[in-house]
């Protein structure tokens, strides 16, 4: 891949002597949705998928940004002096963002720089290529310049840039996740405080299999900071008769001893989704320590039907694909997975069942649909490197 990227590089540029090849990898979320940004708990792993990128620093103030995946797009030239937040809308406003984050936190970037880049993530499938590409142009700027961050910052810096470059409203998870991965290890993070442990994802005789419903709802990021904005809306009723900072401080019997403070009655639907998807969070990792992996796969099934019926952040494609997963005897759960209406779903697979799994699944959900999921079977990978 390194060579590869390289001799793109000279052919895209014109000339390859002293471009560095990066990787930061995506992300998939075991448990624990839409709680990043309600103070819970989450559990995600890095993967082996991710983006891509070669790099060259120049001596003026130019970017220039060539992507293989959106080759018809061709060099996009821009400038240090060139950064427009919410009013960027090319691919480039992510290295852009976070450019711009560095600078807007007091960190010198003195000069522009041409970059490559490749992502071998799905497009639009929720495994968090945007955090992968924010996390990889933070961990370029610190190498480049010798900044001084740690991955944890660096994380810190692509979610800001996100919130407000790019005007998505997002958690810390898909960033803390790509900067902080470890090979077979699972995250789990309290977002309140970023304390975080590393699990092994011990697995036995079963994989992970992610499922790409090749769907993409165009609410996804208007929905999204709606849901944030109806929790923020039901803490805030709920602070008035409770001494708490966030919905993940809550017990479920706190909540339901309290949840008449709340107004309305979808905002209790959205609270309640962020109580006990925390909750169920926690129950999880614990179940896998001991190796229980069948409460693992409950709660899996139960964090789904709470995004579909408390968060309403399913559709009717994944709930299709979550169906037919679990008519399959060698599924042990499976759920939506990143931010909803549309992506993918995450299911815990029998090895033995993966081939039964791909067939059933995939013509299933064709028939109902007409679309052909892609289906694969994912690898849980390290954090950002300099190949």
């Amino acid at each position: 891949m390194k060579n590869k990227l390289i001799e793109e590089f000279g052919r895209v540029y014109g000339n390859n002597n002293g471009v560095e090849v990066y990787f930061a990898p995506g992300r998939v979320n075991l448990i624990g949705e839409h709680t990043d940004y309600n103070g819970g708990h989450v559990f995600p792993c890095a993967l082996t998928v991710g983006t891509y990128a070669a790099v060259k620093k120049r001596d003026d103030r130019v970017l220039r940004f060539y992507s293989m995946n959106f080759p018809d797009s061709g060099v996009v030239e821009t400038s240090l002096d060139d950064m427009r937040p919410k009013n960027d809308d090319s691919y480039t406003a992510y290295p852009k963002g976070v450019i711009w984050a560095f600078t807007e936190k007091g960190y010198d970037i003195p000069s522009g720089f041409d970059m490559l880049i490749y992502g071998d993530i799905p497009n639009g499938s929720g495994l968090s290529s945007s955090a992968s590409f924010e996390v990889l142009t933070g961990v370029i700027l610190r190498d480049m310049f010798g900044i001084n961050v740690t991955n944890t910052e660096i994380a810190l810096l692509g979610q800001y840039s996100e919130n407000n470059y790019n005007g998505m409203n997002c958690g810390i998870m898909d960033q803390f996740a790509s900067a902080m991965g470890k090979k077979d290890n699972a995250i789990f993070l309290d977002t309140a405080t970023l304390n975080f442990e590393y699990a092994p994802v011990k697995l036995e005789n079963a994989s992970i299999v992610v499922t790409n419903s090749k769907v993409k709802h165009s609410l996804v990021d208007s929905a999204y900071n709606t849901r944030r904005s109806e929790c923020e809306t039901a803490l805030m009723e709920l602070k008035t008769v409770l001494d708490i900072k966030t919905l993940g401080d809550l017990s479920k019997e706190e909540f339901e001893a309290n949840v008449s403070a709340i107004k309305d009655p979808v905002r209790v639907k959205r609270a309640r989704h962020a109580v006990y998807e925390n909750i169920r969070t926690v129950d999880a990792i614990n179940a896998l320590k001991k190796g229980d992996i069948n409460t693992f796969g409950k709660l899996m099934i139960d964090s789904h039907t709470s995004l579909r019926d408390d968060y309403e952040v399913s559709c009717e494609e994944i709930d299709i694909l979550v169906e037919e997963a679990l008519k399959i005897d060698g599924v042990i759960g499976s759920r939506i997975t990143g931010g909803g209406f549309g992506g993918c779903t995450v299911s815990i697979v029998l090895n033995d069942s993966i081939e039964e799994f791909k067939d059933k699944v995939s013509r299933a959900y064709t028939e109902k649909t007409g679309i052909v999921p892609e289906i694969y079977v994912v690898s849980v990978g390290d954090g950002p490197s300099k190949l």
